[in-house]
């Protein structure tokens, strides 16, 4: 199927919480798919499947901590355990296009969940990128939007500087990783 139509804020779908996912098959595997390219169509951190008009417990997230974007798929996703330090930052969504706001959330989280063929994992997430779009990936599958939890409304100057430091906080941490890698692979000769 490919991209899809991200709905947008006012369509109320968005607002219906979802349901679980019993069957692991085709058309689950085609959703995640579609999830990814839209995801990455778009330039967003991540998608849930409420968002293109699926109302079932499925979002998937890009992992920008190593030296290469890794999106990361989650089906019947719960979280275990929030951490007690918490972070206010500058949240977007897809599903809300040019609009941005401070929202407080954990600053870190371990998430549990199943795989496209329901092999369960789980996940100690320590990065704050990562951590944050889990989040709000998951208030999503609950029918909730960014909006509900915003506290102050980010100015059009504010997000063009949100997104200029957000570019150099991703190149600085690409480059940390491949540094990393460089020297594992000279260590290993």
């Amino acid at each position: 199927m490919g991209l899809r139509k991200v709905l947008q804020q006012g369509d109320k779908s968005l607002l219906r919480p979802s349901r679980e996912v019993v069957d692991f098959d085709a058309r689950l595997h085609q959703l995640l798919d579609d999830l990814r390219e839209t995801n990455d169509a778009n330039e967003g951190m991540g998608l849930a499947a409420p968002q293109v008009g699926v109302l079932r417990k499925v979002f998937v997230v890009t992992d920008i901590s190593g030296a290469e974007d890794v999106s990361i798929e989650f089906i019947n996703p719960e979280i275990v355990s929030y951490s007690d330090e918490r972070e206010e930052a500058a949240e977007g969504c897809l599903s809300v296009p040019n609009m941005w706001a401070m929202v407080d959330r954990a600053k870190f989280v371990s998430v549990k969940a199943l795989d496209r063929f329901g092999v369960p994992f789980e996940l100690n997430v320590t990065d704050n990128y990562l951590s944050r779009a889990i989040q709000h990936e998951i208030d999503h599958l609950n029918g909730d939007l960014f909006t509900k939890f915003a506290g102050r409304y980010l100015t059009e100057k504010e997000i063009d500087q949100v997104m200029i430091e957000r570019d150099l906080e991703l190149r600085k941490r690409r480059k940390a990783a491949k540094a990393a890698v460089g020297a594992r692979r000279v260590r290993s000769w």
